[in-house]
């Protein structure tokens, strides 16, 4: 929970400020700990958006993840030719104005970060040449045809190059290098507790109704909403599914729903002859790895009830998923359905494999990152283990779980993922491992088929939108016939503020303070 618990020092300060604060404050009660502000530095969702605040990209996307035009607009003279232009005038917090040199330096510096769990290099690598053509425009070439230039672009935040040439990431979280074209100036960043801003005078977009804006680290539901509740903040996300009822009857708030691009699914560890925590009942190591059998990845898929998960569990807050992608993100096949619960029928296909009498696994969860994530988890081991796979649950904080996933110290484990295509989620998830190409970051379980990482290829190096749709929905069809990962469920996401307040629900789960708007 970081600094924030219910002790009454802290109560009497919020309090205070509650009490103090003008109509043109703006407090936020985020859900995950944000861990650095320097842009550039893991592509974490929590992070993007405390940063997306401070920092602007060339383009954005909209509240369902189109992209649209952020301080650039843009246009294909060929197709392997994107021209920028920048909007006129766009002035840094320094008050100096943005220039093609700061994009250039911006798409440039993620190749410079060491150290990063999950970086950003996948999406500036296709850029293969910059021209700087005058101040405002600036011609990004790739080596071929590459369609997701531009939901790419969307995740690289510009920087200031005078402040951030050689920056270390305590200058970020000091703010000495956070100098942004975005609608906010960092203030202070209070690591696990506060990020407190203030509003950008010449913010390009116009003039914004708050003056101050403080984002409060409460990763723990429960505190969320009873600061929400008692008046000491004005707006929280990833509502609680046990508080929403509660809410929904209190006429001081208000919320708004919609549903996620966030999948929640299993990775389990195909590449491995002995991955971690998959044992014979006995407690010891099998002869060889189960999950490389393809009929053991569908037994597990046929052991899980979804539509229980998403209505008991998830209290209706999900939907049954099949597809890597959510039904509102570019790509997704809505031909391809949720495997339907058959615990016989899983049964049958562990004996087929040599698994008679099943065998026993350990299943790693978070458990403060996504909606009920450990108790999704939990569910999850008990249908395992009622076909045979004899399932324990090691359910950890992120700041833990995130490390030791990257490391590959777990056989089975449970991730979120929300991505603006299911081109680019797949070559994210399920790509054989590639530095050079940018593919397989997060394939903790080392899945590698070639004919998946082809089709994947081939749909991100399409410029027409429409074929390339129906190629990535391809792959997305394959990835699901060959259980690459175990899809779980959707995420309907939702946001609670007091009466006053209205919010554009996005389908990428952001929560931006100048979205929300008085009313």
């Amino acid at each position: 929970m970081g600094s924030f618990s219910w002790r009454p020092g802290v109560l009497a300060g919020l309090f205070f400020l509650a009490a103090g604060a003008a109509a043109a404050e703006l407090r936020i009660g985020l859900s995950a700990d944000v861990t650095t502000m320097d842009p550039h530095f893991v592509a974490a969702q929590p992070n993007l958006t405390a940063q997306q605040h401070v920092f602007d990209s060339l383009v954005r996307t909209d509240e369902r993840s189109r992209p649209v035009p952020g301080i650039a607009t843009w246009r294909t003279p060929d197709p392997l030719t994107w021209e920028f232009t920048l909007r006129k005038g766009v002035k840094f917090h320094d008050g100096s104005e943005l220039t093609t040199g700061d994009v250039v330096f911006s798409l440039e510096r993620p190749f410079t970060i060491t150290g990063s769990p999950g970086g950003f290099q996948t999406y500036v690598r296709p850029i293969v040449a910059k021209e700087i053509v005058d101040r405002y425009t600036v011609r990004l070439k790739t080596a071929a045809p590459y369609g997701a230039l531009l939901q790419d672009l969307a995740e690289v935040m510009i920087v200031s190059k005078q402040a951030a040439a050689k920056a270390t990431g305590e200058d970020f979280d000091k703010g000495r290098a956070a100098v942004g074209t975005g609608p906010y100036r960092l203030v202070r960043f209070a690591r696990g507790d506060r990020i407190e801003l203030a509003r950008h005078e010449k913010y390009w977009g116009g003039r914004l109704p708050w003056d101050r804006l403080t984002l409060l680290i409460l990763p723990a539901d429960p505190v969320r909403t009873a600061a929400l509740l008692s008046g000491q903040i004005d707006a929280i996300e990833h509502v609680p599914t046990a508080d929403i009822a509660r809410l929904r009857k209190n006429t001081a708030f208000r919320l708004e729903q919609t549903v996620s691009w966030r999948t929640i699914f299993l990775h389990v560890d195909q590449g491995r002859d002995r991955p971690p925590g998959v044992l014979s009942k006995a407690g010891k190591p099998l002869d060889r790895n189960p999950f490389k059998d393809l009929r053991v990845r569908q037994a597990m898929s046929k052991a899980i009830n979804r539509p229980a998960i998403a209505e008991r569990v998830m209290e209706g807050l999900a939907l049954p998923a099949a597809n890597v992608v959510s039904p509102s993100v570019f790509g997704h096949d809505p031909a391809v359905k949720p495997d339907a619960y058959d615990p016989g029928g899983a049964k049958k296909l562990l004996a087929e494999a040599g698994y008679p009498d099943g065998f026993a696994v350990t299943l790693a969860t978070p458990n403060n990152r996504y909606i009920n994530d450990e108790q999704v988890a939990q569910t999850v081991a008990q249908m395992f283990s009622r076909i045979g796979i004899a399932t324990k649950v090691e359910a950890m904080p992120l700041s833990v779980y995130f490390g030791r996933a990257r490391n590959k110290d777990f056989g089975v484990a449970l991730l979120g993922w929300g991505s603006r295509a299911a081109d680019l989620s797949l070559r994210s998830l399920t790509a054989i491992p590639d530095a050079e190409k940018g593919y397989g970051a997060w394939n903790w379980g080392g899945y590698a088929n070639p004919g998946l990482d082809e089709m994947v290829a081939q749909s991100l190096g399409t410029v027409d939108p429409v074929k390339r749709e129906a190629l990535a929905r391809g792959a997305s069809a394959l990835a699901a016939r060959e259980v690459a990962i175990i899809p779980l469920h959707y995420q309907v996401v939702t946001w609670a503020m007091r009466k006053g307040l209205t919010y554009s629900a996005r389908t990428d789960e952001f929560t931006f303070a100048h979205h929300f708007k008085p009313q």
